[in-house]
């Protein structure tokens, strides 16, 4: 039995598949084979620290600025999430996932610039962990702001109070 399973007219699993594929794509995927040739290149060919001895306070700035565009995310996506979606209650659960993945898309890719971050770094050092640690990063964000289902459920209720109440979508 599924967590989003239950007597609704709606099809939760349909209303999240779309944000969700996006956002592994660009925040699982990509990220991970980018690291993988990361791995290979400092396993092989030993790139140089090019910074020196900045390279210590360039990661712990930029494990701050990830901290930082972790929290932004988490807001944009409160912020998102509360507005409008729906066009018409004819048209709810088509007008919710496309609202979602409109919502979800900027917000997967804050997060995934997180690990930009990371590959930034080893361009600079050549230091694979490091690297490794800011792509666990934007792992570990992603993991925060992603719907989950709970977050789902409570979307679909507030939306259509909404859209009962006519706070429609404009446009």
């Amino acid at each position: 039995m599924s967590l989003l399973s239950d007597n609704s007219d709606v099809d939760y699993h349909r209303i999240l598949a779309r944000s969700l594929y996006f956002a592994l794509l660009f925040n699982v995927l990509i990220p991970a084979v980018l690291l993988y040739i990361c791995y290979y290149l400092a396993h092989t060919y030993f790139p140089p620290n090019r910074i020196g001895d900045l390279a210590r306070p360039l990661f712990y700035l930029l494990v701050g600025l990830a901290v930082a565009q972790g929290l932004v995310a988490w807001w944009w996506r409160r912020k998102l999430l509360a507005r409008p979606m729906v066009v018409s209650l004819e048209s709810f659960q088509e007008d919710l996932r496309n609202g979602l993945a409109a919502a979800s898309r900027p917000i997967a890719l804050l997060v995934a610039a997180i690990s930009l971050y990371g590959f930034l770094y080893f361009a600079l050092t050549g230091f694979f962990k490091e690297t490794g640690v800011l792509v666990l990063a934007s792992f570990l964000a992603y993991q925060v702001v992603r719907p989950r289902p709970g977050l789902l459920r409570n979307l679909v209720e507030r939306q259509r109070k909404m859209a009962e109440q006519g706070k429609l979508k404009r446009g």
